[in-house]
């Protein structure tokens, strides 16, 4: 029996990390022009960003019932036990229908053991989240650790972004009307936070991309702890050129331990437009935990 980690597509789990950990990643669907496609598995940043920069119509919804069902099942017929990082129940249904698959599942296979954390994360704040607890087990961090540590890293994980765009945030019902056309007039660039309810929140307001971004690193300084012991996670949808300065900032400012960089997929950036621009860290650490990163 194995004790496996699993999360799914909208944390934006860096390829790598995938790859290295063999990283089970349930994919959210996506429609494109009414055609089903599957984040990560059938259809890929690269190739839908050039798709929503041509107007194409993008839908995204949560994984249903069903679609857990199928994912948790080989899991249960192995007698595998299971810690599965699930997307924000601020954000998306995704935690309620995971736990209705889970009683399905359990009916079936009665001494399944999984354990379901609503991270209220998004994009790399729950990658990061994932992340680190597939490092702290391949440390040797006994199950309970890890645990316990998903849960904690999930309730001190503050996330700070912004994007150029407003039409997208606009558009999905995150970003009044006032906010949007003044906004677009003004060179308006919102700060954008998770709360502590996983809720998408617009604290600030900057005017310029330079300002929103220079924001942002400040906000990691200010919040963050112990960042010279931290990998910090940040995440961008096309501009390369933002995510490199804000990198190399993260560095020469606070010295951080490293950076985990990816780029954001459909989930997230079919609702945030190709500009986002994120970082993701830690308001708080702990010693225990750190001696298996």
């Amino acid at each position: 029996m194995a004790f496996c980690i699993i999360t799914d597509s909208a944390s934006d789990v860096p390829g790598s990390v995938i790859k290295e950990y063999g990283l089970h990643v349930i994919p959210t669907p996506v429609t494109v022009e009414g055609t089903d496609y599957f984040d990560g598995e059938t259809i890929f940043p690269e190739e839908f960003y050039v798709i929503q920069a041509e107007g194409k119509d993008i839908k995204t919804y949560h994984i249903s019932q069903f679609m857990f069902e199928e994912h948790f099942r080989p899991f249960a017929e192995r007698g595998d036990e299971v810690l599965y990082i699930c997307f924000s129940t601020g954000i998306a249904g995704t935690f309620q229908a995971a736990n209705l698959a889970l009683e399905e599942v359990k009916e079936e296979f009665p001494d399944f053991q999984m354990t379901i954390v609503d991270s209220k994360c998004a994009s790399i704040g729950f990658g990061l989240v994932v992340e680190r607890l597939l490092t702290m087990q391949k440390n040797g961090a006994p199950k309970e650790m890890i645990i316990e540590a998903a849960h904690f890293f999930c309730e001190h994980m503050e996330h700070s972004f912004t994007v150029q765009e407003l039409d997208y945030l606009f558009k999905g019902g995150r970003l009044s009307r006032t906010s949007f056309l003044a906004g677009s007039v003004l060179d308006i660039k919102p700060i954008i936070i998770v709360d502590e309810n996983g809720s998408l929140k617009a604290v600030e307001k900057v005017r310029g991309h330079k300002k929103a971004l220079k924001r942002i690193i400040d906000m990691v300084g200010e919040k963050g702890k112990n960042l010279e012991r931290q990998v910090i996670g940040v995440c961008y949808g096309t501009d390369r050129e933002s995510i490199d300065h804000l990198k190399t900032q993260l560095k020469e400012r606070y010295h951080v331990k490293d950076v985990l960089e990816t780029q954001v997929g459909c989930a997230i950036g079919a609702h945030t437009g190709p500009s986002i621009l994120a970082a993701v860290y830690l308001n708080e650490t702990k010693e225990e935990y750190e001696r298996y990163l």
